[in-house]
């Protein structure tokens, strides 16, 4: 565990198991940012980039961040006041209606703030953009479709994946459905950071490739159960991955804990991503920083932050279909090279991308909305 992982490890006791509200700063001029959260780890990974940056932003921009749970806020459990923006998260599958309720409820708590809201989720719909308009300065999520276009277009189920594969699979059970946007819209809207900015990763990314003979060709460990398209889709991704066995060396059976799991990683030349319930995945920056080669279903669809997926330069892109899956795992298993090569870039960008602190200017154009950048 690196000494990321225990600050953030500290403060989350703090917050989730001591309920602590640690107030915040006198000094004049000061900016005050809260952050409403829902204790989840995908949800967090939203919050832990300015947790990370907190003394850099009060000495660059002089703001100052706290965190206050969801979960207390709606309790009544809330002793800040007088703040400038309030950046709160819910749970996905509230109604629009209880959404705007609990936005109406930060709006009375904090009258003079401005709201941005922190849409985690892991597809790449916007659920509550229509519902959360009238409240909000700023929407902010971690991935999009690149063409904003397909957002007027109405998909099977409710992202552009369900709609993909109860079409590839011929399911059952899933009308059309769009979710509105708001008239400008996209003028509220901010990229956020991915999984990448994680405690876990931000350190290793900053440290050396990792070199070394590695004796697993392809690790695919791949979870299974969920709704029925998402079923299909990753179990025709195991079995697609099983069909290998006898023929290289993959490990995709069963699971393991995360010591183990990142150990096979730093042994992989390969590995093999799959999409989730979205698209852009923990593993994803898992194998970049292990240095194990990147595969999965091709991402040119998408825009996310920093921009990480450039095929054939940081990661091999597959058909959805997984029709090219064997073809491209011996093309790069006989052609080290190149494995080596594209898996060393993807390391490299992002390592780059933290070295140099980069979040603090791209987190301009977001104080800028909120009306809290000097």
């Amino acid at each position: 565990m690196n000494t990321n992982e225990w600050g953030w490890n500290l403060h989350r006791l703090a917050i989730d198991r001591l309920g602590w509200q640690q107030p915040f700063g006198k000094k004049p001029g000061l900016k005050k940012m809260l952050f409403i959260t829902e204790n989840d780890p995908l949800c967090l990974m939203q919050f832990f980039p300015f947790w990370h940056y907190r003394t850099e932003l009060a000495r660059r921009f002089h703001i100052e961040v706290r965190e206050l749970p969801l979960s207390q806020f709606l309790a009544g459990k809330n002793t800040y006041r007088d703040v400038d923006a309030v950046c709160f998260q819910t749970w996905f599958d509230l109604t629009p209606e209880a959404v705007r309720d609990i936005a109406v409820r930060m709006r009375r708590s904090f009258p003079d703030a401005r709201l941005a809201y922190f849409d985690w989720f892991a597809p790449t719909h916007i659920r509550y953009a229509e519902a959360l308009d009238e409240y909000i300065t700023v929407y902010v999520k971690k991935q999009v479709l690149r063409d904003r276009s397909q957002y007027e277009i109405p998909v099977r189920g409710d992202t552009n994946l369900s709609d993909y594969y109860a079409r590839h699979f011929n399911l059952e059970g899933h009308p059309p459905l769009r979710f509105n946007l708001p008239p400008n819209f996209w003028q509220k809207f901010w990229l956020a950071p991915h999984f990448a900015f994680s405690p876990h990763m931000m350190t290793l990314f900053q440290r050396e490739f990792p070199k070394g003979s590695r004796h697993i060709d392809l690790h695919a460990r791949i979870a299974v159960k969920g709704s029925e398209w998402y079923t299909r889709m990753r179990q025709d991704a195991l079995d697609t991955t099983l069909a290998l066995e006898g023929k290289i060396q993959v490990v995709c059976r069963g699971r393991v804990d995360r010591d183990a799991y990142f150990k096979e990683l730093y042994q992989s030349k390969l590995c093999f991503s799959p999409f989730g319930y979205g698209e852009v995945c923990w593993r994803d920056f898992e194998a970049m920083f292990t240095g194990s080669l990147l595969l999965k279903p091709d991402m040119s669809h998408i825009d996310c932050y920093p921009e990480a997926f450039f095929p054939n330069e940081t990661y091999v892109p597959l058909a959805w279909d997984l029709s090219d899956f064997e073809d491209k795992i011996r093309y790069y298993l006989e052609h080290e090279d190149q494995r080596v090569a594209i898996a060393q870039r993807a390391f490299e960008h992002l390592s780059e991308y933290f070295r140099e602190h980069r979040f603090l200017k791209d987190i301009e154009p977001l104080l800028e909305q909120l009306k809290i950048l000097d």
